[in-house]
């Protein structure tokens, strides 16, 4: 098998479902033979590890671990499943405190036991916070480490596809920013169905206000269908994240990324916005949209900065203002 790298690729979390599943999917996809399975749960790691030796994936070298020293050392990549699951009836803000305190103890081992590391997505919620809070505590580049955000687009687009009846991939231009939570702000105003604008198509606001909400509450759908919050579906468009960063195919769905822009008026927060990532990073632009969408944005802003706001209260990161004292690049 031809492999995009020979570089160190650990998953953080990879004794529960996501985890199991982006060990599974960077093999599949040939990122890199070299894959480190950590969690703290050692009879879950291990088992994915016999799983995936049994898969006999031609060249894989899989090592697995409970010891974060083992773990983080050399890693070139890294994704992060490792915080606690969404239950049903919470929302991605009700795993704030303890998830973030997650966050920072991985990003305390990110600047510990692998500075030199070139990509590392968290897609564990609240995953604008975690990742923020990861970020802080990492002393990485902001355009190296990026959130999950993209299943919100994806949903909107499967939302549209199943009103009109085309192929999902038949919908374009469709996307979600800001939060990835209830505040998340949808943009349609651009989106084309089969060629034709959305705006030119019989789309009842009655109807249009059950898509947005249907898409807003996506996840909440999974856990009660499954029983259990999503892995499949983030698992797969994590591990596509980190193969960007590998040099395989841009990723161009929203990615959650450290914005602090004065000419856009969004500051110190992860937040979902128009991006590419590639080899170099991600790379972000400003949103552009209808005068309710750019209202609607603007509110998830403020949300997550109330958000950010309160790890900043519970000590898990510094004041805005002190941040540069541990984390020089931001």
């Amino acid at each position: 098998m031809k492999f995009l790298t020979d570089e160190k690729l650990l998953i953080v979390g990879a004794g529960g479902a996501i985890g199991s599943n982006m060990a599974q999917t960077a093999l599949m996809l040939g990122l890199t033979p070299n894959i480190c399975l950590y969690d703290i749960f050692e009879p879950g790691v291990h088992g994915v590890a016999e799983e995936m030796c049994h898969c006999a994936f031609e060249g894989a070298n899989i090592s697995w671990t409970t010891d974060p020293a083992v773990a983080f050392k050399d890693a070139k990549y890294i994704i992060s499943s490792g915080g606690a699951p969404r239950k049903d009836g919470m929302t991605r803000e009700d795993l704030l405190k303890g998830n973030c305190k997650i966050a920072a103890e991985f990003g305390d081992f990110i600047k510990m036991y692998c500075p030199d590391v070139k990509h590392v997505v968290v897609i564990f919620n609240p995953a604008d916070v975690t990742a923020l809070t990861a970020l802080i505590h990492s002393g990485l580049k902001p355009n190296q480490l990026t959130s999950l955000a993209a299943l919100d687009s994806t949903r909107l687009q499967e939302q549209l596809a199943n009103e009109f009846g085309v192929l999902q991939s038949k919908v374009t231009g469709a996307y979600t920013y800001g939060g990835h939570g209830e505040s998340m702000a949808v943009f349609a105003s651009k989106a084309m169905i089969d060629g034709k604008p959305l705006a030119d198509l019989a789309l009842t606001e009655e109807k249009w206000a059950e898509i947005k909400h249907n898409t807003i509450q996506g996840g909440s759908a999974i856990i009660k269908l499954r029983g259990r919050s999503s892995f499949q579906s983030p698992a797969y468009q994590a591990v596509k994240m980190i193969e960007a960063s590998m040099g395989g195919t841009p990723f161009t769905w929203p990615a959650g990324c450290y914005v602090n822009c004065d000419k856009c008026g969004y500051k110190n927060v992860m937040m979902a916005m128009p991006t590419t990532i590639d080899a170099t990073g991600v790379h972000f632009t400003a949103p552009q949209g209808t005068e309710q969408e750019m209202k609607d944005l603007q509110a998830s802003y403020e949300h997550l900065c109330k958000m950010r706001d309160e790890i900043v209260a519970l000590g898990i990161v510094p004041a805005v203002e002190d941040w540069t004292k541990e984390n020089p690049n931001l």
